[in-house]
């Protein structure tokens, strides 16, 4: 009857060391870090040009027509989807190709919508006949002027300042069609003291 070799036997001392079976790993392992690294930054870029293109835009601010929510010279990111999933609101703070001139851009705070009627006497804006509580304008910054009454077209939008005094706005160029809005401004990024959600 055959017997099993005793596992206590001690092997042959001529026998050469079995060579470490980590050694091969271990100088795998940066390609393989290096690799999900390059990934992860790849992925992490399509997202960030896809959601730029399609989501969220940079913008710089430029003049002082929306003060004192926005800055001159202020970073904002504009929201380009919003508008296709939810309407445009009162109150809303919109960029928009410049009716006259597209190749500019303005922003602007919507103030009426489409069969809204607008009329403003010395800088008090009534809306649908009401006077309209405008808590984002400061004293200072109202002006007196006063404008007769109109209704805005369909699928179109009246758009003033917040700096009354100092804003090219509906009150000169009319409501301006929905076609001309292609971002509602959603978050301040710089300067780094501003950083936050516009109201």
């Amino acid at each position: 009857m055959n017997q099993e070799p005793d596992s206590n036997i001690p092997a042959d001392p001529t026998e050469a060391p079995a060579p470490p079976k980590t050694a091969s790993k271990g100088a795998s392992i940066p390609y393989a870090q290096l690799r999900l690294w390059l990934r992860d930054l790849t992925i992490s870029l399509i997202l960030a040009v896809f959601v730029i293109i399609f989501l969220y835009q940079p913008v710089k601010v430029e003049g002082t027509s929306m003060l004192p929510e926005l800055q001159d010279q202020e970073r904002i990111f504009i929201n380009k989807f919003v508008y296709r999933l939810e309407p445009i609101e009162r109150g809303d703070i919109v960029v928009f190709h410049y009716p006259p001139d597209p190749s500019k851009s303005f922003i602007k705070r919507v103030i009426g919508v489409a069969g809204d009627r607008i009329r403003i006497v010395e800088g008090e804006v009534y809306l649908n006949g009401q006077p309209l509580s405008e808590s984002y304008v400061p004293a200072e910054y109202h002006d007196r002027l006063s404008m007769p009454e109109l209704t805005v077209p369909a699928d179109s939008y009246f758009v003033l300042g917040d700096h009354r005094s100092m804003s090219n706005d509906s009150r000169e160029f009319g409501p301006v069609e929905g076609q001309y809005i292609y971002g509602k401004a959603v978050f301040v990024y710089w300067p780094m003291e501003k950083l936050g959600r516009v109201r």
